[in-house]
């Protein structure tokens, strides 16, 4: 069966000027407009939203992931991107690559007076551990599309015994 343009279109385009975007807000220091561009797409091994920071916010907790690469492209602002540690400045044009493992923590903060526009692609590779070391939790999500899997926010803290509850 052929597809017509616009079914093709529909599984291979979208553009980040029509998407609706949703505003995720955690006062005080996070405040971000987003959108999610993959999902409906033919993508099956990559994400990618965009995200537009307020000024003097953050989009998300500092992390890393043991699966996922990411990959950011300032579109439009400046502001700073803290990796390992340290404060690296950004500004439109720059592209960010972001390895697996824990040897680059890392989060976008807008340092600037005015919004921060960028565009994120990141693998969806699964299962996948996220590390949030601010707060000294992790994310394990081995969900699929359709919702089948896990996906659980813990503190390792909270870790049990290995035989706890088995027979």
């Amino acid at each position: 069966m052929q597809q017509t343009a616009s079914e093709l279109a529909g599984k291979l385009i979208r553009n980040i000027d029509d998407v609706v975007l949703e505003r995720e807000q955690r006062p005080p220091l996070y405040d971000a407009l987003s959108a999610r561009l993959a999902p409906g797409t033919a993508a099956g091994k990559l994400g990618a939203s965009i995200d537009i920071v307020a000024p003097g916010m953050r989009s998300c907790p500092y992390h890393y992931h043991y699966a996922q690469e990411e990959l950011f492209v300032v579109l439009a602002g400046s502001g700073s991107l803290r990796v390992a540690g340290e404060m690296l400045p950004l500004k439109s044009g720059d592209v960010v690559f972001i390895p697996p493992g824990a040897a680059y923590p890392h989060q976008i903060i807008n340092t600037s007076d005015s919004p921060l526009k960028y565009l994120s692609v990141a693998t969806t590779e699964l299962p996948d551990i996220v590390v949030y070391p601010d707060s000294g939790k992790f994310l394990a999500k081995a969900t699929d599309d359709t919702g089948v899997g896990f996906r659980r926010v813990q503190r390792q803290a909270d870790d049990l015994d290995y035989w706890e509850g088995e027979p």
